[in-house]
């Protein structure tokens, strides 16, 4: 419903970012780290996410994307809810969690305030390789995104998939084809750059 909301921080609390944007003043829950170093009166982008139920509606929020995308994939571990997951963040950096997820470093995990072992373990065999591969997709930018997925599930890097096919295109590859034949050949092209074989 909201991607995102631009404003002027007028409060903040070790819960919740206060944030104004035009006439409305947003309620934004937030993990600690987030909030944590923004100035009052300064102005910033928080990507959000509505958390809706018959009786409630709370809006949470992230510095990026990033941070978007891995609360949504904690909310896929049974047992966290947004305020857990809010927390979760709030007690561990963005690079500590990634690291201890792939490393499968329960104890790191269970030193996070509020993060039993059992969660923790919910959360190793859930996430493990999850948050990197979703960040891994969002720093590469490509025009032909579906073509850099299908390279990737046969095994190429997302993001020498990318400019592989962006060298196919600057070849003047299917140029003058329609769309769809023209994805055709610079995929086939694409395969021949990453093979080697040109």
């Amino acid at each position: 419903m909201f991607n995102s909301i631009r404003g002027f921080v007028t409060a903040k609390s070790p819960e919740a970012l206060y944030l104004l944007s035009g006439d409305i003043e947003w309620e934004i829950a937030m993990p600690i780290n987030d909030i944590h170093g923004l100035a009052l009166k300064s102005e910033l982008r928080v990507f959000t996410w509505l958390y809706h139920r018959d009786d409630q509606m709370k809006l949470f929020g992230f510095a990026n994307e990033r941070r978007r995308s891995t609360f949504l994939e904690l909310l896929k571990v049974d047992g966290i809810g947004p305020k857990g997951a809010i927390k979760i963040m709030g007690g561990i950096s963005q690079d500590d969690l990634e690291c201890a997820l792939e490393n499968g470093d329960l104890t790191r995990l269970e030193a996070v305030p509020g993060l039993g072992k059992k969660t923790a373990q919910k959360m190793l065999l859930s996430l493990k390789g999850k948050l990197v591969q979703n960040n891994e997709k969002q720093a590469v930018s490509s025009p032909y995104n579906d073509l850099v997925e299908a390279l990737a599930n046969m095994g190429y890097d997302r993001r020498s998939a990318a400019e592989a096919l962006a060298k196919a295109e600057a070849s003047g590859i299917g140029a003058d084809l329609p769309y769809k034949e023209k994805e055709k050949q610079l995929f086939k092209e694409a395969i021949v750059y990453l093979s080697g074989s040109n």
